[in-house]
């Protein structure tokens, strides 16, 4: 009685902690903590920090969840209250509502300078229609809000059909792009720029081209997208000279604004004293080498492994190969000196072999040493690389091809991408004499190349050298020292007690990965060179599962996929990520509390 009689004395219901849109957005440091805030879905840990990685990378052939006991999207064993995909739906409609909110309080303020606003309208617009084409491209048409949500009651709202919500999506991301700054005026890729705004217009349109709208239309309007980011003599975008650059810039918190076009930015480590306002990823944890705790290069528990059919994508000579696949594990050090010490494997053998292999694109022994163990042993601040203009080179030869056949400007812009991923080192080595005499093995010797020489040791039988093999590399950039040349190198034989033996090198020449008759002879076939292309290139990025899906081939990819596991290693446990896939994995199901909450929703069919 006492409680109730006192209670209206000390009650204030009038909110201290929190911020009324009544008083707010009237400054540009408002503006910019609410643009923050917009921002921040994308790189949250639901989004490209963890989840989406889980959702939208492993759901795919190139590679697969290696822990039984986690079950999820990633291996089709799942429902509607799957926490991953759970947080990810419920991170992407946040995402929503911040930028409708900010949106719609943009102007409260006409003091602040128009210009100013409008940039961050742009970001909001563009962010807006980001976070809708994730949505439709998992889960099918959704409803479509463009204010912000005023009432928790005021939930009931049907789904709109997939082509309204890309219509939104075109609305949204073309109304931004004269708002937002050019890319070199930004200077980096952690903001929205034209080229960003530009090349995410191109993949909305190939999208909107193939399943499930099948809008051919579209395929012009990405092609002329894409022609913008490529002529756009401005922002001078080209490829990064070297493959393996890219992914240790990232790591590395460098900016290389030629080639990362649109990042997803973070910062700190959960554990220094950024904790407080840090933006931090799992990359290189999960789906990096293995690693243990306590070493200095930070630990990878490596939850995923590759697929065989991924692996035996790459053709000779093709560098990223190496790169993108661990032919090693790291070595447990904890002198800063050692970081990145490597226990190197061999090639395997057989297919079975091949699908314990782990993935190597995201390597924490590039990270600042501020990001790994002790100071931070699973989480780093490595951006995600969300659009680069290899991708853009890519959609332009897709999308012409679609329309006009394997062009030659459509064959140049795919040769690009695979001259950059290709090797210019030895190629082989043959035994021309093997000479006399030899006790020991002699010393090899190869002269020197363009940067990078090739190292290798002799075998000798008989008193002969039968062979040459080239050094590994330690590094585990490539797989050998094969060096960097643009003529083959003189190979001297010394030593061994022996003499008269020669051998002759050949070189692999960057023109050998260029497309060849066979592949260009048709649209189907310089289709289905396309959809291996980037496979090989965009690998472990999250792109994998949207390409499939616009392609029409997710299922038949996915099953064929499980029927090559069963042949390469029956019964093993991993057969089953794919063998369950079915008609109703196309889309994921709308989550269960969505179904609860709004009384108008629609489940996806099959769920």
């Amino acid at each position: 009685m006492l409680g109730a009689g006192s209670c209206e004395k000390f009650l204030d219901t009038k909110p201290t902690d929190f911020l009324s849109t009544s008083t707010y957005y009237n400054t540009e440091g408002e503006l910019l903590s609410a643009r923050a805030g917009v921002y921040d879905k994308v790189a949250t840990a639901a989004v490209w920090g963890h989840y989406a990685n889980y959702l939208l990378g492993w759901q795919a052939d190139e590679s697969y969840m290696n822990r039984l006991t986690l079950n999820g999207p990633f291996n089709y064993n799942y429902s509607g209250a799957d926490p991953y995909m759970n947080g990810c739906w419920n991170a992407l409609w946040e995402g929503v509502n911040r930028a409708n909110v900010l949106l719609a309080n943009l102007d409260k303020n006409q003091a602040i300078a128009q210009s100013f606003r409008d940039k961050i309208r742009g970001e909001c617009l563009f962010l807006r229609g980001y976070y809708y084409f994730l949505l439709v491209q998992y889960w099918g048409g959704v409803p479509i809000k463009t204010t912000p949500t005023a009432s928790v009651t005021d939930v009931n709202i049907a789904r709109s059909s997939v082509k309204e919500v890309y219509d939104q999506i075109l609305a949204d991301m073309t109304a931004a792009e004269p708002l937002v700054p050019g890319i070199k005026e930004l200077g980096f890729g952690g903001a929205i720029s034209k080229s960003a705004v530009r090349g995410m217009l191109a993949r909305v349109c190939l999208t909107m081209a193939g399943s499930p709208l099948k809008d051919v239309s579209k395929y012009q309007d990405a092609k002329t997208w894409a022609k913008k980011v490529m002529d756009d003599v401005e922002a001078g975008h080209k490829l990064t000279p070297s493959y393996p650059d890219i992914f240790i810039e990232l790591a590395q918190n460098k900016y290389d604004i030629g080639e990362n076009i649109w990042e997803a930015e973070y910062y700190g480590n959960n554990v220094d004293d950024s904790k407080s306002y840090a933006e931090y990823t799992s990359t290189g944890w999960i789906n990096g080498v293995t690693s243990a705790t306590g070493s200095i290069t930070g630990r990878g528990d490596a939850y995923m492994s590759i697929t065989a059919p991924f692996y035996n994508v790459f053709e000779d000579g093709d560098l990223r190969k190496w790169w993108s696949i661990a032919h090693f594990t790291y070595v447990t050090v904890t002198d800063p000196a050692k970081n990145g010490l490597k226990l190197m494997k061999a090639i395997p053998t057989n297919e079975k072999d091949k699908w314990v292999f782990q993935p190597a694109k995201f390597r924490r022994e590039y990270e600042p040493a501020s990001s790994r163990y002790p100071n931070s042993p699973t989480y780093n601040a490595t951006n995600h690389p969300l659009l680069r203009y290899s991708d853009v080179l890519l959609m332009f030869a897709e999308a012409e091809n679609a329309i006009n056949g394997p062009t030659a400007e459509a064959i140049a812009a795919v040769n690009k991408v695979r001259e950059r991923a290709w090797s210019t080192g030895v190629k082989s080595i043959e035994i021309t004499n093997g000479g006399s005499g030899y006790t020991v093995a002699p010393t090899v010797a190869f002269s020197a190349g363009n940067g990078s020489t090739a190292t290798g040791k002799a075998t000798i039988s008989g008193g002969q050298v039968t062979a040459i093999v080239l050094d590994r590399d330690t590094t585990g950039v490539t797989f050998y020292n094969e060096g960097k040349y643009t003529n083959p190198p003189t190979i001297t034989i010394s030593g061994g007690d022996g003499s008269g033996a020669e051998a002759t090198a050949t070189i692999y020449s960057v023109q050998d990965g260029d497309v060849t008759p066979a592949q260009s002879a048709s649209k189907e076939a310089f289709l289905s060179l396309i959809q291996n292309e980037r496979m090989r290139e965009f690998n472990m990025e999250g792109q994998r599962k949207a390409d499939l899906l616009r392609w029409g081939i997710f299922l038949k990819v996915n099953q064929d996929v499980g029927n090559t596991a069963q042949q390469d290693s029956p019964g093993s446990a991993f057969v089953l990520s794919f063998s369950r896939v079915s008609d109703r994995d196309v889309l994921m199901p709308i989550p269960d509390a969505e179904m609860t909450n709004n009384q108008l929703m629609t489940q996806n069919p099959g769920w």
